[in-house]
């Protein structure tokens, strides 16, 4: 089983994926640290180094789903062209896969959480609250059924019951 968390920066993916892979005791990737490192390997900042964490997410999602391990993976996944990864990862392993789509309405909370979020990251910059709505702005939609949609409007634990609810029911 491979579960894609996706959504805005400061939505709250990163913890509702690694609450999520606790739960299904699973292997939590998230793409980020997965790029801050290929900075600081010295690839320069651009969206190559950004499709480059992605295929690298990828790849390790698909070394441990062929070996029957389930696999949580957090990123944004705002095209198509990003979406597709995680297809061909499920593909190439048969492995199930379910889309996430993290959502948060309120805009102050929002904000709040994107402004107040400490990440162990020290080449991947913050978005600023601006980047965050240019980038929701520039979101490719979800076709109905291809997601499950979830508000984090409530605390981590109600999440995961809610995923993992939805997940076995479908």
């Amino acid at each position: 089983m491979l579960v894609v968390v996706s959504g805005l920066p400061g939505t709250g993916k990163t913890a509702l994926a690694a609450a999520l892979a606790t739960r299904l005791v699973a292997v939590h990737l998230s793409v980020d640290p997965i790029e801050d490192a290929l900075l600081g390997a010295g690839l320069p900042r651009s969206w190559e180094t950004g499709v480059a964490a992605y295929e690298a997410a990828r790849v390790i999602a698909a070394l441990n789903l062929a070996r029957g391990r389930p696999v949580v993976v957090d990123a944004v996944n705002d095209s198509e062209p990003a979406r597709d990864t995680w297809r061909r990862a499920a593909e190439d392993s048969g492995a199930r896969l379910s889309f996430v789509l993290l959502t948060l309405d309120d805009e102050t909370e929002h904000r709040r959480r994107l402004e107040s979020r400490v990440r162990d990251l020290t080449r991947v910059p913050e978005p600023s609250w601006q980047d965050v709505r240019a980038r929701a702005a520039s979101y490719a939609p979800w076709p109905d059924g291809t997601c499950l949609r979830v508000s984090a409007d409530r605390p981590v634990d109600e999440l995961v019951d809610e995923v993992v609810s939805r997940l076995t029911a479908g």
